[in-house]
């Protein structure tokens, strides 16, 4: 019968014997309605967390298991007070929740990894460098890359500006090996320091304080050139609790380096409150203790809070400072650091900071000259131009390698800025 009004349809037309072919079941892109959210909600986005599953990444993948995943995350709703799954166009999959314990996101995602690496491989790193087939962040931290990774979906670019893999990620078993190589070997040649400097004193290249750290790659290459250390996040996680404590171990065997100079130490928040530190801790006077400035980074906050709160006491208390590392500006406009009583911050430099629109630097260099405990210090300023946006902004402490090649050549960093200015404006 003839039905003019009736609507079309998808006929399949099928001859005896035969039978239909299956059709695919293919999700729906979300890349517009994550976008749309990202950017709708960019003020409010403290508390949200993001898990990115690098799908895209396997060398095979159907549809069905980015929906099996999905069907996955979708059943840790129950457990959450937010729960949403975006699945992208290039296969990967981001989910948003908030109120999920930490653990148990992990282990959904290790599932989901092992499950996807027992029958296929990834083809490369992750977008953030990492050997793994999921990243969770805090939004709010990482806010500004996740939100140009999906625009860069509706570019169709992909996003994918991975890393490629050029060493294998390290090995539990390696790592256990370069551990015991760490407890008898000399960690002096890889203890590096670079200078924080204060870029308003036209006098002289007045220095705030030196950061120590250990070359990681470096030490690699010495004691591990076949592994890549950085690549699994989770051993090198682990790798770096028990470096903290070689170094300490280096340190307690004399203080006198400490006499007319601050130091900074990278430490995580668990080194801290260990014995070793307090062994450490043991051997220093009062004003030696306020030479010592603690560096933590912004990860290990958020993953131990309440750790931060039993270090900034005892920091307190024993009179050292405290420095919270590897902050974006996202997270200066949105946090509020004399709370977080910490005496200095340090942002990140990246030359997509000059790319911020007007109303962004204005809140941006508010938060900074708003901040009266804190000081801010602009780090790992490749080029001048961090430094000329530094002074702009009103962040009065620099580092980073074009610092160190200034100070090698006998120049006031406060005259370098100045000639950089007048060449610019010419």
């Amino acid at each position: 019968m003839n039905r003019p009004n009736a609507p079309k349809r998808d006929w399949v037309r099928v001859k005896p014997g035969e039978r239909a072919a299956p059709i695919a079941e293919k999700p729906e892109h979300d890349d517009q309605k994550l976008l749309t959210l990202l950017q709708s909600a960019k003020r409010e986005v403290q508390g949200l967390r993001l898990i990115h599953l690098h799908m895209s990444l396997l060398k095979d993948k159907t549809h069905l298991d980015i929906m099996s995943i999905r069907r996955a995350m979708q059943e840790t709703a129950d457990q959450s007070a937010y729960l949403q799954v975006f699945n992208l166009s290039n296969d990967d999959v981001i989910v948003l929740y908030k109120g999920i314990k930490f653990s148990l996101i992990s282990d959904v995602c290790q599932k989901i990894e092992k499950l996807m690496l027992a029958r296929t491989i990834m083809v490369k790193r992750n977008p953030y460098g990492e050997d793994s087939l999921y990243s969770i962040m805090e939004l709010s931290l990482n806010f500004v890359n996740v939100l140009r990774f999906v625009e860069g979906l509706q570019k169709d670019v992909g996003g994918e500006q991975a890393v490629q893999q050029t060493k294998p990620p390290i090995t539990l078993e390696e790592l256990g090996k370069i551990e015991r190589a760490v407890q008898m070997f000399d960690l002096s040649p890889f203890m590096l320091n670079q200078p924080v400097i204060n870029i308003h004193n036209a006098e002289q290249n007045e220095f705030e304080y030196f950061e120590l750290y250990i070359a990681v790659k470096a030490l690699e290459e010495r004691l591990s050139p076949q592994f890549d250390i950085t690549a699994n996040k989770w051993l090198f996680s682990y790798f770096t609790a028990n470096l903290d404590q070689s170094v300490l171990k280096a340190l307690n065997y004399g203080v006198d380096f400490l006499r007319g100079r601050r130091l900074g130490l990278n430490l995580n928040l668990s080194t801290i409150l260990s014995a070793s530190f307090i062994k450490f801790d043991e051997r220093l006077t009062t004003d030696l203790r306020g030479n010592v400035v603690l560096e933590i980074n912004k990860a290990d906050l958020v993953e131990n809070i309440s750790l931060y709160k039993e270090v900034v006491d005892f920091a307190a208390t024993r009179g050292y400072r405290i420095c919270i590392d590897g902050l974006n500006e996202f997270w200066v406009t949105h946090m509020d650091l004399e709370y977080m009583a910490c005496d200095y911050a340090k942002i990140i430099w990246s030359d997509d900071m000059d790319l911020m629109s007007e109303d962004e630097y204005q809140t941006f260099s508010e938060k900074i000259r708003a901040q009266h405990n804190c000081r801010f210090v602009l780090a790992r300023c490749g080029t001048v131009s961090g430094l000329m946006f530094a002074e702009r902004a009103g962040i009065g402490l620099v580092q980073g390698r074009v610092v160190d090649n200034i100070l090698r050549k006998g120049v006031l960093i406060h005259d370098a800025i100045k000639t950089a200015k007048v060449m610019s404006d010419d």
